[in-house]
């Protein structure tokens, strides 16, 4: 049984699926491919475009989704994960988690009978990437330039890596040094782009990382659980801002991404979010899509 952890689960099918989730926006498939079958949803982190994504996708494809918050199950009062992924197994089709710590989405898909999908972790958020570069495909048309993530080296960051490389595309990082991403993905992402003929790109320096992107994207600076270190972090990244003088930097037709919630005025300023750059609602809108072709993929395709 095949789960979705990490973008590395899917490292030669990224095309496929992006494919399978153009085709669902265009409505070419028009059946309800998981009609009868039921996602359980587990969020331990609050959401909007994972939970709505998820749930909506689900009903367009014919299927039930069911909201489980730790308030709701025994997890949330400790319940062995093993014994709630048994449990589980017996009564939906696939479960959605939107954890805190990647360890236990990998738990779950190792003690489950059933398809895994990371909603999201502190590691990765494989998700968020297939929307993010279907967003990509449709206004770029391929993906043979630029993209650069500013910012804090996190979840997104890093699933955003192993993607760009999985797809051949240039990724650079401008980020502090103590902000970097994960060691071990960045060691994966170099694997794999160069077996793509594409680069990996570390760097302090904002505005030579700036010169002709093709994609700009940030994420908030003080993730969920990170609160603690607020003023630490506004100090720390001041300098990582996307400004307009950034995006002059860039190619005449640079898009500028976000997986929001934004903040802006702190990670972007509103002239660039709210400027004619901007795709953020684009972005957001293929969660929907690149979510369904996930479920799909995962919940009928490989099954078959």
């Amino acid at each position: 049984m095949r789960s979705l952890l990490s973008v590395l689960d899917i490292e030669n099918e990224v095309e496929k699926i992006l494919d399978i989730a153009s085709d669902f926006k265009a409505g070419k498939i028009e059946e309800k491919p998981l009609e009868g079958q039921k996602l359980a949803m587990i969020f331990q982190k609050s959401s909007t475009r994972t939970r709505v994504s998820f749930e909506v996708g689900m009903y367009e494809l014919g299927g039930t989704a069911l909201f489980l918050s730790n308030k709701d199950i025994q997890l949330g009062r400790g319940e062995p994960i093993s014994d709630t992924a048994k449990v589980l197994s017996r009564m939906v089709d696939g479960i959605m988690i939107r954890a805190i710590e990647h360890n236990d989405v990998v738990e779950f898909a190792k003690e489950a009978d059933i398809p895994i999908i990371n909603g999201l972790t502190n590691l990765e958020h494989p998700c968020q990437a297939l929307a993010d570069m279907l967003t990509v495909k449709e206004h770029k048309g391929n993906f043979d330039g630029k993209f650069v993530y500013f910012g804090d080296g996190n979840n997104v960051c890093n699933s955003l890596m192993l993607i760009c490389a999985c797809l051949g595309m240039d990724f650079t990082v401008a980020c502090p040094d103590k902000y970097q991403p994960n060691e071990k993905i960045i060691k994966e992402a170099l694997r794999i782009a160069k077996n793509n003929n594409s680069t990996i790109t570390i760097t302090s320096d904002v505005k030579e990382a700036a010169k002709d992107a093709d994609v700009f994207y940030t994420d908030v600076w003080v993730s969920m659980g990170d609160e603690a270190e607020a003023a630490q972090r506004e100090l720390d990244f001041k300098d990582y801002q996307v400004r307009q003088e950034l995006i002059d930097l860039a190619k005449e037709d640079v898009i500028f991404m976000h997986c929001l919630p934004a903040i802006r005025g702190q990670e972007v300023t509103s002239e660039v979010i709210d400027g004619p750059h901007s795709v953020i609602f684009d972005e957001a809108e293929n969660r929907l899509h690149a979510q369904k072709a996930v479920m799909y993929y995962f919940m009928k395709e490989l099954l078959n």
